[in-house]
């Protein structure tokens, strides 16, 4: 697996590719959050509340530009049928895979921790809620791990990493506020809101980013995540 992971991660640095994703994730995220219009440090008050609400939706098209070619490009070029001749199981397969693309998007978040540390030291009263930022980091984590899985998952059902990127997106998407757009429709039943609501990413994301972790949204993510590699080694398997 960490063999598998390790190729992963020099295919995707061994070109531009990887460090412009990772830049263009930084820049985007730095020009909102400081130099555009209503950025945080208009807000008159120290809060990080901005950059969790925007860094699900640039991850939500960075991680299916990096997943795509997963499996896609290794049905395309027939190197998957090298791997399967290697002393590796699908699931150390999938699992270096997953691996692999987690610590590039992880390399990617590391750097936004200048934030907070900036935020304190511009702050003139108690600065950023700690246990919140902590919080919001956990949540942003699980939620890149989902998306990673869709990912991977839509890439072992097809050799075009287009078809792949485009499917993963919507996926992405979908699952990430689909649920809370369709929990707002006038007409539905009494509580039933608050299930549908509670079926999507955006509703744990949000639980776990007030500071508190709830088994019950670890277990959603991971619920996820095992689903999805599992429906993965599914799609292997018939090949």
């Amino acid at each position: 697996m960490w063999a598998i992971c390790k190729k992963e991660l020099r295919q995707f640095f061994s070109s531009l590719t990887g460090y412009i994703a990772i830049i263009v994730f930084l820049l985007a995220n730095g020009l909102v959050l400081f130099v555009f219009e209503d950025n945080i440090l208009d807000f008159g008050y120290a809060t990080l509340d901005k950059f969790f609400q925007l860094a699900p939706w640039i991850l939500l098209l960075l991680i299916p530009a990096i997943t795509m070619r997963s499996f896609a490009d290794e049905f395309k070029a027939g190197t998957y049928e090298i791997l399967q001749t290697r002393p590796l199981s699908r699931w150390q397969i999938i699992g270096g895979k997953y691996l692999g693309t987690l610590v590039v998007v992880i390399f990617a978040l590391l750097p936004t921790v200048i934030y907070f540390f900036s935020l304190q030291r511009l702050s003139s009263d108690a600065g950023l809620d700690t246990g919140a930022t902590i919080g919001s980091y956990i949540g942003l984590f699980f939620l890149a791990a989902v998306f990673i899985s869709i990912g991977i998952c839509t890439s072992s059902f097809t050799n075009n990493a287009v078809v792949s990127f485009i499917i993963s997106l919507i996926a992405c998407a979908l699952l990430y506020y689909g649920f809370s757009a369709i929990s707002r429709l006038p007409g539905l039943p009494a509580g039933a809101d608050y299930y549908i609501e509670m079926a999507g990413i955006d509703f744990h994301y949000r639980s776990i980013s007030r500071g508190v972790i709830d088994t019950r949204d670890v277990i959603y993510f991971l619920s996820i995540i095992f689903l999805l590699l599992t429906i993965t080694n599914r799609n292997l398997l018939k090949r």
